[in-house]
């Protein structure tokens, strides 16, 4: 981060929702004490008084994607978290003087998944497929009328899949397997994806609490390093010091297991392609990762 990036972070009071998940506890630490926690599950929190004084909200707070849905409306509970919630904070912060409002959406906006070639934009019409997706699209458009009617400046970033220090789910999974040195059968999966190092996410975030050209805007954004299955298992067993296990099963055959298993989800994932362009991110904002894939996956290892 540079001198200025830093010292227009500490002029302007933040406050951070979801500041105990995944990204939100690395956002507190880098920012230490220019940041403050704000909570949207404890009823005894005045938003109102926790918002006084703020000038920037980093809204990370949501229901993620669920792998085990146990909820018996899964889009109502979705909806409850992830547009309910925030559209009261918009209005809370609106009320309160809040300059900015940085969302933290999700590529899963846009879809699933992207044509070989064709990575998502900013301009893609939104397709989300899943409740959490859809969630997120809702809050999306609430947020931003809200900011047409009040002037809260909004910026929006759509994230694809996060990982660092303390990921978990089938990215950690992953990790473990490389770490045991099973063989797993992706070496002929010659997809694309679109990957964030925390690091280069907690970068960006900052960025858009204070950059002019950032109100009002919508980005996409990942380390800018589109790479397959097989290739980031390769990056995992490097950053592990352990050889890469990997041998390669015709992706259809891959697709069938998945379906006869019921891990049908979990395949296309390993499997699909799902690139998005950031190339608005450097147009507007002049931003380019500064961390490269494996510095990322070397501090992601160092909490398995």
């Amino acid at each position: 981060m540079s001198p200025a990036h830093a010292a227009a972070q500490a002029a302007a009071p933040l406050v951070v929702t979801g500041a105990n998940g995944f990204v939100g506890r690395a956002l507190m630490a880098h920012w230490g004490p220019a940041a403050q926690a704000m909570s949207l599950r404890d009823p005894a929190v005045d938003w109102a008084q926790a918002l006084h004084g703020a000038r920037t909200v980093v809204h990370l707070a949501a229901r993620v994607h669920v792998m085990q849905e146990h909820a018996a409306d899964p889009l109502e509970a979705f909806r409850q978290a992830n547009v309910h919630a925030s559209v009261r904070l918009a209005r809370c912060a609106a009320e309160a003087g809040v300059r900015r409002l940085v969302f933290l959406s999700s590529v899963k906006v846009l879809a699933e998944r992207s044509a070989p070639g064709r990575p998502l934009t900013e301009a893609d019409t939104p397709a989300p497929e899943d409740a959490y997706g859809q969630s997120k699209w809702e809050a999306e458009q609430a947020l931003m009328a809200i900011a047409r009617e009040t002037g809260l400046e909004l910026v929006i970033i759509r994230a694809p899949l996060v990982y660092g220090p303390g990921v978990k789910a089938n990215f950690a999974a992953l990790l473990r397997a490389v770490r045991a040195g099973w063989p797993l059968p992706l070496g002929a999966v010659d997809n694309r994806r679109s990957l964030v190092g925390l690091d280069n996410l907690l970068d960006f975030i900052g960025l858009c609490c204070h950059h002019p050209a950032a109100a009002n805007q919508t980005f996409l954004v990942s380390d800018g390093q589109d790479i397959s299955t097989a290739q980031l298992l390769g990056h995992m067993a490097q950053a592990l010091g352990r050889p890469p296990r990997t041998f390669s099963v015709p992706v259809p055959c891959l697709r069938v297991a998945g379906r006869l298993l019921g891990r049908s989800s979990a395949v296309d994932r390993l499997c699909g392609t799902l690139q998005v362009d950031i190339s608005k991110a450097a147009q507007v904002l002049d931003w380019t990762p500064p961390f490269d894939i494996q510095v990322g996956l070397q501090k992601a290892v160092t909490t398995l």
